[in-house]
């Protein structure tokens, strides 16, 4: 590898933390939302990690999300991010969101330690949306 694609992907994986960190210290769509469609939450027991995820729909779409708790700093950045992803899209595209596309939208390589925290807005999502098909 050259140096320059090597400062490169240094470059980048700071800007990546610099998003976690800002995400962690202003989370986006952090708040209990009443007319929420369906609610969810998850905990971490290794790390105390607590999220409570709200989603309202309109029709099959996400019409907002948002979350409540707290936790590490990379649990709440992952779940801040993934409540700006879902706004406006499909339930049937978000029920096939993978956790590589959930590590794609984190932008840093999370290792085996702390891949239960950014990963647990994700399984929240996942029991939200179950929840949800289950009322219909």
């Amino acid at each position: 590898m050259s140096d320059d694609t090597n400062r490169h992907q240094v470059g980048s994986q700071e800007l990546y933390r610099q998003n976690i960190l800002d995400h962690n210290r202003h989370p986006r769509n952090k708040r209990r939302m009443e007319d929420a469609s369906v609610t969810h939450r998850e905990l971490n027991f290794s790390c105390g990690d607590d999220i409570e995820l709200f989603v309202r729909t309109e029709g099959n779409r996400v019409a907002d999300a948002s979350f409540d708790g707290h936790g590490c700093a990379i649990s709440q950045a992952a779940v801040s991010m993934l409540t700006e992803h879902v706004h406006g899209r499909g339930i049937d595209e978000l029920e096939n969101l993978t956790d590589e596309e959930m590590g794609q939208l984190l932008g840093v390589e999370v290792g085996p330690a702390r891949r239960t925290c950014a990963m647990l807005g994700l399984e929240a999502l996942r029991q939200a949306l179950k929840k949800l098909r289950e009322d219909i």
